[in-house]
């Protein structure tokens, strides 16, 4: 029986990226390569990454089953550089994509539906479970925090700032903490996807941002209003 597909994740949304490429062996994940990306500089060393990977393992573009990309929430920089990697290496080789969100990733990773990230400005990305229906997500402050009334009893967190947060607003709310999320994480949570054939149209595929970005929310308008 031949061995299936390798499968590339990329991560580029929180303070560090990484990189992985895994396959599906029975029903256990192979991680063939991983890499991380120190701080923001993905985009000069991103590329680097993924060519190093493929390289120790033997592996080239064209052999690859599919890629699972996280979207976002986080750094815009970040987001689009990784998505733009993402769609350049999914044409070229013709290959399906997953996109998962952060959140979605760190909740599976800590074993809990409701999850939550630091998105600065003492706001949070927050990933809330609701019975018999799908998770939402949200940026959410401490009055949208104190707005919502079914407050779940368990939330994921990987950092001091969301855990404040969280403490601050829903003081009976019990914090899991885990390690951030990184790609091989979402390489557990996307592979089957890909492997069912849930994949998204690269047209259509876009960060998961969660929150505008500062151009748009302070740029000076384009054309000045007319006196009367």
């Amino acid at each position: 029986m031949l061995n299936p597909a390798p499968i590339l994740a990329i991560d580029t949304c929180g303070p560090s990226g990484s990189v992985a490429l895994g396959r599906l062996t029975g029903r256990d994940l192979e991680i063939l390569g991983q890499a991380e990306l120190e701080g923001r500089t993905y985009s000069s060393t991103l590329v680097a990454a993924i060519r190093d990977v493929l390289q120790a393992a033997g592996a080239k573009l064209q052999d690859l089953g599919g890629i699972v990309a996280v979207n976002g929430p986080g750094s815009f920089t970040g987001v689009r550089v990784g998505l733009s990697a993402v769609k350049g290496l999914a044409e070229t080789g013709r290959l399906p994509v997953v996109a998962l969100s952060r959140l979605q990733v760190l909740s599976r990773k800590a074993g809990t539906p409701s999850s939550a990230l630091d998105a600065h400005r003492s706001e949070l990305f927050l990933r809330l479970e609701r019975t018999g229906r799908d998770p939402v997500e949200c940026l959410a402050g401490l009055q949208e925090l104190a707005a919502i009334h079914r407050v779940p009893l368990r939330v994921a967190v990987c950092e001091d700032a969301a855990a404040g947060m969280l403490a601050a607003a829903w003081p009976e709310t019990q914090v899991a903490w885990t390690t951030p999320p990184i790609a091989v994480d979402a390489l557990r949570l996307g592979e089957s996807r890909l492997i069912a054939g849930a994949s998204v149209d690269l047209a259509v595929l876009d960060g998961h941002y969660l929150r505008r970005s500062d151009a748009e929310i302070f740029r000076e308008p384009c054309v000045e209003p007319q006196r009367p």
